[in-house]
């Protein structure tokens, strides 16, 4: 019911103006002829009155909100109360949000898989968990993410803050760095990402990120991969060295960042038609992006006289030398590629920035052919924590973020293809009877195994058939079962049966738990 009004009321003197409803509305002005007054209360419809009622028996601490000017307007109200909720329930749409999904059982195993594959890498190079909330200041998001910026999610909080979805997990680390004042620190967000924050020896940090996107990426056997690998500092002397005016840079950045997507007609179509671009500009800038090899690429771009006598570009060429040398002690050069095309649009990069992508492969016989793209990126963005600390104190930092929905995707189509079937649990035993009135024999059973460490289930009946029993062990893929019945509690045993096998023995009750671990431990 949406009513509001000035009540001297009896009910509750304390509350002065009887505040009915939410804070983002105005309360009632001062003037009384702005308001109901109470003669006029008593024209009010009888359910009106019961709601106005139920409001006021509220205890206090609800605030107030709008003035109904006029008898028509609660009339509007109170239909209004009475038709909403049929409306929406003819009209409401059982779904998921927009660019959400459920993940079902199935799926979940898939993912974390995938997860603690890729979290097992992080703690192995020395990183510690971090977790910072789902939404941010909307303030420290803008700006940051050059085009990007439009795919940001806005909430808004009750509290009177304007608030955002974070649109990846850098920004909000080097927030917690600049609030925090750390200086140094080897972080994994669950979910995806690892950096390396500090100041340290060049490029030392940038080839481990690199090392570790090569482990991960190997170690889930997605097939053949590529890491494209440039340098901001490059881009911008390459920019310069063509004319591109300093104020175009982000936005010719953005467009040569979709030459993976795009071809290089449809890029210069871009900066030339969209961006103002001059055409014999983005030639130039073609002869270079379209550019794409190892170290000896890096040796070429030294000879270049024009780009060689750019100061940005020189420090970044020597940089990606370096970084080759550290690669190849790594023993991952090979998978690396220097690809002048590669632009990477978020705005705070500021040196060597890296992607990299499966290749594309012949389906196998019968399987249907991924459409593979990206699946980790990363870089440098030395100014980011200084953009957020009020001295300005700035912390280098460099970071790699692996797409795991992507992943997952690839890896559930595959699985799909090959019709390999997922256990969406991990039970080890199951606890059986094949007679009646045995759940207190079956819930002492499940409790020593639980207490053992072991994970077990059993049926919530009193009395289920032994056949149903069987069948959801085979279902569910749990290896062992246990079975207690009259002649094991008389003799003081229990039988233990391999669901694969079918074959049963009898083990001494004080003996079971000893035997299963031993069994789970060799299987």
């Amino acid at each position: 019911m949406v009513l509001g009004l000035r009540l001297h009321s009896a009910l509750y003197p304390s509350w002065g103006l009887a505040c009915l409803l939410p804070r983002s509305f105005a309360s009632c002005p001062g003037k009384s002829d702005s308001c109901l007054t109470m003669p006029q209360l008593g024209l009010l419809h009888r359910r009106a009155w019961a709601s106005l009622l139920g409001q006021l028996r509220r205890p206090p601490g609800a605030v107030c909100i709008r003035v109904v000017h006029s008898h028509s307007q609660v009339a509007e109200a109170t239909l209004t109360s009475q038709l909403k909720p049929h409306q929406e329930k003819s009209n409401f749409i059982i779904k998921t949000p927009k660019g959400t999904r459920d993940l079902s059982p199935q799926q979940m195993v898939v993912r974390e898989k995938i997860l603690d594959m890729v979290v097992s890498c992080f703690k192995r190079h020395g990183a510690k968990g971090l977790d910072t909330p789902a939404f941010e200041l909307k303030e420290m998001l803008t700006e940051k993410y050059g085009e990007d910026s439009m795919l940001i999610y806005d909430l808004k909080d009750q509290g009177g803050e304007l608030l955002s979805l974070r649109y990846d997990l850098t920004v909000p680390f080097a927030r917690y760095l600049a609030m925090n004042k750390v200086k140094k620190m080897k972080r994994y967000h669950v979910g995806k990402d690892f950096d390396i924050a500090g100041q340290f020896d060049p490029m030392i940090p940038d080839a481990e990120c690199l090392k570790i996107m090569c482990e991960i990426l190997s170690g889930l056997q997605l097939g053949d991969f590529l890491i494209k690998v440039n340098d901001r500092r490059i881009l911008d002397g390459i920019f310069a060295v063509c004319g591109i005016p300093e104020s175009k840079f982000h936005a010719i950045c953005s467009s040569i960042d979709k030459l993976d997507k795009m071809s290089w007609k449809d890029v210069r179509h871009e900066m030339v038609a969209k961006k103002g671009l001059a055409p014999e500009v983005a030639d130039r800038i073609g002869d270079y992006v379209q550019c794409h090899g190892g170290v000896s690429l890096v040796e070429q771009m030294f000879q270049d006289s024009e780009l060689s006598q750019n100061q940005h570009a020189l420090e970044g060429l020597r940089d990606l030398k370096l970084l080759f040398e550290y690669l190849t002690l790594f023993g991952v050069a090979e998978k690396i590629s220097f690809d002048l095309s590669l632009a990477r649009g978020l705005d705070y990069y500021t040196g060597v920035i890296y992607e990299a992508v499966l290749l594309q492969t012949s389906a196998r016989a019968g399987e249907e052919p991924l459409n593979v793209g990206s699946v980790a990126a990363g870089g440098r963005y030395d100014g980011l924590v200084g953009m957020f600390d009020p001295k300005g104190h700035k912390v280098p930092c460099v970071g790699l973020s692996i797409g795991v929905e992507r992943i997952f995707s690839i890896v559930e189509q595959r699985m799909k293809n090959v019709g390999e079937k997922i256990r969406t649990t991990e039970t080890e035993v199951f606890v059986a009877t094949p007679q009646k009135n045995f759940l207190q024999e079956r819930l002492k059973l499940i409790a020593e195994l639980w207490d053992a460490g072991i994970k077990a289930e059993l049926m919530y009946k009193n009395n289920p058939k032994l056949l149903t029993q069987l069948r959801y062990c085979e279902n569910m893929g749990i290896p062992l079962m246990v079975i207690i019945g009259e002649q094991e509690l008389k003799e003081g045993v229990i039988k233990l049966r391999s669901v694969a096998s079918r074959e049963e023995v009898a083990i001494k009750r004080e003996n079971l738990v000893a035997e299963i671990q031993k069994r789970l431990s060799e299987s």
